[in-house]
């Protein structure tokens, strides 16, 4: 057997007597408000056998490792796991910099990641999309950490440590009815995620303050399907609370996949047009077939999904944002979930490790005229 540990933050209720050492989350918004964040950890127990059997699988032209699958084995593992939530001491009618004896889970959080950073472990933020239970999302959140740290082209000295972001969307297989509750309950989870960027960025100048050596390591940040709903809004979160003209870049990387969003939403004056300010390089993963988006655009009356075809006018948008076509090498294999497979998860490694958009290591095809677009291909 072998321990995975997962970081989380969560706006869900708890379930159980003991808000500190719940026995999970559940389909609703925190007693304390849609904005009330929960920080916390679980570990879970399972199979390093069976682990390494979806790891060694070989899925085609998508390449080897089967990410998607994992999550089933690793959701059911985490129905007993150990989950741990930091302890908050906090008046919530008064400012957290006006009380004296204020102690804030999200303190407690940041303090144990950063000792992880230190062990030359960068930290991905992971925000998962419609239609997932807590289970699940933990499940999800393993299995990309457990691919991504046994990528065969990784950096074999550097690690990544994925911290869960899940909001109650609400694990019901209904069409039509789970999806139009969990686009509301995304659109104000959106907000807890802005909260979540802020208090990062209030960390990281606390540090800067003390001036304590800084680890070197680098936040990422990927976001799946309708969890691109809610970094939208947290954009819009995090301009309402920065002074200046510009938000903080706290990111190295953003990853937007299968996204669940307007196909002109990354243009200026639109939802995500600001997003590249939080990061270096900002990177599309899109499929043509993905069947998910297809039934998003058709039976819920959106508009073109970014998560289909890219930008609507690649053109338009700023030159840190990168698209790659996917739809060469997944074939509906994964449609849906193809980041956490074989070569697209090893792309997304790559950018991680700082590998170049160009290099000749990336199963990649230069494509178009502008130089930002690219198609996934096997070997």
């Amino acid at each position: 057997m072998t321990t995975l540990r997962l970081f989380y933050a969560t706006n869900r209720n708890h379930l159980g007597k003991d808000r500190w050492r719940p026995d999970g989350y559940g389909k609703k918004f925190s007693d304390d408000g849609v904005e009330n964040l929960r920080f916390g950890r679980v570990t879970v127990e399972a199979d390093a056998s069976k682990i390494a059997k979806y790891l060694e699988t070989d899925c085609g032209p998508m390449g080897q490792g089967d990410g998607e699958s994992l999550i089933t084995y690793l959701a059911k593992c985490a129905e007993s796991g150990d989950i741990i939530a930091y302890r908050e001491k906090i008046n919530r009618s008064i400012a957290e910099d006006q009380q004296q004896s204020v102690k804030l889970g999200s303190q407690a959080a940041f303090s144990e990641l950063q000792t992880v950073m230190r062990k030359n472990s960068d930290v991905l933020l992971f925000i998962h999309g419609y239609n997932v239970s807590w289970t699940d999302a933990v499940g999800t959140a393993l299995s990309l950490q457990t691919m991504l740290n046994h990528c065969p082209d990784r950096d074999p000295n550097q690690q990544v440590q994925v911290v869960l972001f899940t909001w109650p969307s609400d694990g019901m297989a209904l069409p039509f009815v789970s999806y139009k509750s969990d686009r509301s309950e995304a659109a104000g989870s959106g907000n807890a995620v802005g909260r979540g960027i802020l208090k990062v960025r209030d960390f990281l100048a606390s540090l800067r303050r003390s001036q304590e050596k800084l680890c070197q390591q680098n936040l990422h940040i990927l976001c799946h399907s309708m969890g691109n709903y809610l970094l939208q809004n947290a954009v819009e979160r995090c301009d309402a609370f920065t002074p200046g003209n510009a938000l903080p870049r706290i990111f190295e990387h953003v990853f937007l996949c299968a996204a669940d969003v307007d196909d002109t939403v990354l243009e200026a004056g639109h939802p995500l047009g600001r997003v590249h300010e939080l990061a270096r390089s900002i990177t599309v993963y899109h499929n043509r077939g993905d069947v998910a988006l297809v039934i998003s655009d058709f039976t819920k009356g959106n508009p073109d999904r970014l998560g289909s075809n890219g930008p609507a006018r690649p053109g338009q948008v700023h030159n840190k944002v990168h698209q790659v076509d996917c739809t060469p090498i997944v074939k509906g294999l994964a449609e849906h979930s193809y980041y956490l497979s074989g070569h697209v998860n090893a792309d997304i490694r790559m950018s991680i490790d700082g590998v170049p958009h160009d290099d000749p290591r990336r199963q990649r095809n230069r494509v178009g005229m502008i130089g930002n677009q690219w198609d996934m291909r096997s070997r």
